[in-house]
């Protein structure tokens, strides 16, 4: 920010003084034009060497560059809203900081759960021990969960679980919006406001932008306490649009808890005619592991408002529950780790495979590491296939992806096109076995720039779920053959190719 600052500073200083000199020599009119063309090459040149100064990645430093000497206007206003980098570091050291401090880590469980591991293969005993040390939450064995398939069973399963709610429900999500879909859920929630249960209700301020001040008053009036994350009211002057909560969290009753891919709005219900059926997942947890979904929201909870909570009517205890051999463990990630908890947890998984590697997710924009270590498996025979939608939601986002697919192909992964509407799922599977799902999509702002969280299991029957869930999306797919693939038209090649040289802004 403070490099910016003096750029800008610079900037006017230098134009202000060229045009009284023009002013002073003759035409106005040239005079300004003369001072616009100065100022556009200054842009490039200045903005370009504050980049340069921040050690970024030197793909992104590239592109930025590029962005600005091919769109001078369009990439200096980019920069502003979106590119600056002020360090994460600094911005996210208070909520750093509460997050070791709010860290309640369970002995028993830890001590059970490295017990626990014995039985594991070597390769998955590592990626636990990284996922516990990175993520700060131990893999528990005393937590039930149960895959929900799409909008229809997931809120029915969430809104059962709200009425019945005696003590409180903690919210938070991405997208929030005033349709069918929000005002069911608006008007459960004052019921139990009014009936005594606390509301905490946690939504991003960007991701629920359209969300009516009406809506929020209704909820307020009624006791519920809702409060936007990180909300930007000067976006010229903060850096905070660029790192969003992604996260879709329920918990209630510190009993029962709820994470997937499933925001609040009639489109996720499969209502909407421009995206149609619409295909996600959820995830129903019950047990231990309500306790971390239950911590990583008070975190972000207390980081917004400074209100702790604690004790058993949060924190239950499950030390009762017979304990079985499958394991979850709840990670969150975000800009306010000091490492990419999510990307390296899915590196991890991905060249730990020994068979195979099912993904699926709406928005395929890997890293240089990511992408490497799927080509790496797929060439090495272990079964690599990806499920991505046919029809996007984010046009330039759809056009990076498919960017991707001809080098995947050549190293032997299959990749398909869901038919049957928008396919918003974002899970992985490996060997079968160990599976991944939650809020994070497989590409670079969930790596690098959102708040997420995500479910690992282990040898759970919800994995097994989400493998017989897989093979029916891929018979409601094509598949993608690379000589076909190669023919389409040269705009649309261009096209994916520009999308792609944005892919590390987006």
């Amino acid at each position: 920010m403070r490099n910016l600052v003096k750029v800008l500073f610079f900037l006017i200083i230098t134009i202000g003084a060229y045009l009284i000199v023009q002013l002073i020599a003759g035409d106005l009119a040239v005079s300004v034009l003369s001072s616009v063309s100065v100022l556009f090459t200054l842009s490039i040149i200045f903005i370009g060497f504050v980049i340069f100064l921040e050690n970024r990645n030197p793909s992104h430093t590239i592109t930025w560059l590029v962005l600005l000497g091919s769109f001078p206007l369009f990439g200096f206003l980019f920069y502003i809203f979106f590119g600056r980098n002020i360090k994460k570091r600094r911005l996210f050291e208070k909520k750093a900081v509460l997050d070791e401090q709010l860290i309640q880590e369970d002995e028993r469980i830890h001590r059970e759960a490295i017990e626990k591991m014995t039985h594991m293969g070597d390769h998955q005993q590592l990626l636990f021990k990284l996922a516990h040390r990175l993520g700060h939450t131990p893999i528990t064995y005393r937590t039930s969960s149960k895959v929900l398939t799409n909008g229809e069973e997931t809120f029915s399963h969430i809104f059962e679980e709200i009425k019945k709610a005696t003590h409180h429900i903690h919210l938070e999500y991405y997208i929030l919006r005033h349709d069918d879909l929000g005002q069911e859920l608006k008007d459960i929630l004052i019921e139990k406001a009014k009936n005594g249960v606390i509301v905490r209700f946690l939504y991003d301020d960007v991701g629920s932008l359209k969300l009516s001040r009406q809506y929020i008053a209704d909820l307020e009036k009624a006791g519920v306490q809702i409060v936007p994350f990180l909300p930007v009211r000067l976006p010229l002057l903060n850096n905070k649009i660029n790192f969003r909560n992604h996260r879709k969290i329920v918990v209630i009753d510190g009993e029962v808890g709820f994470v997937g891919g499933l925001n609040i709005g009639d489109e996720y219900m499969g209502r909407s005619r421009q995206y149609g059926f619409w295909r996600d997942t959820h995830l129903m947890i019950k047990g231990e592991a309500v306790r971390d979904l239950q911590q990583i929201f008070m975190q972000d909870w207390y980081y917004m408002t400074n209100e702790r909570c604690s004790g058993v009517d949060y924190f239950k205890d499950f030390s009762h529950l017979e304990s079985t051999t499958e394991g979850v463990q709840m990670i969150a990630g975000g800009p306010d780790k000091q490492w990419e908890v999510i990307k390296n947890l899915f590196f991890s998984m991905i060249i730990s495979a020994k068979k195979s590697i099912w993904i699926a997710s709406p928005y395929f924009v890997p890293d240089d590491d990511i992408l490497s270590a799927l080509k790496i498996a797929a060439l090495s025979g272990v079964d690599v296939r990806i499920i991505a939608p046919k029809n996007p939601d984010k046009r330039i986002v759809f056009h990076a992806s498919r960017s991707y697919f001809p080098e995947l192909l050549d190293a032997g992964a299959k990749v398909y096109e869901y038919d049957q509407g928008f396919m918003h799922s974002k899970f992985i599977i490996v060997d079968n076995e160990l599976a991944s799902i939650g809020t994070a999509n497989m590409d670079m702002r969930s790596f690098h720039l959102n708040f997420e969280v995500n479910a690992f299991l282990y040898k759970t029957k919800s994995t097994e779920k989400l493998v017989n869930d897989f093979l029916g999306d891929l018979e409601q797919s094509h598949e993608i053959v690379s000589e076909e693939f190669a023919k389409r038209p040269l705009r649309v090649r261009l096209f994916e190719s520009t999308a792609r040289l944005l892919s590390p802004l987006l």
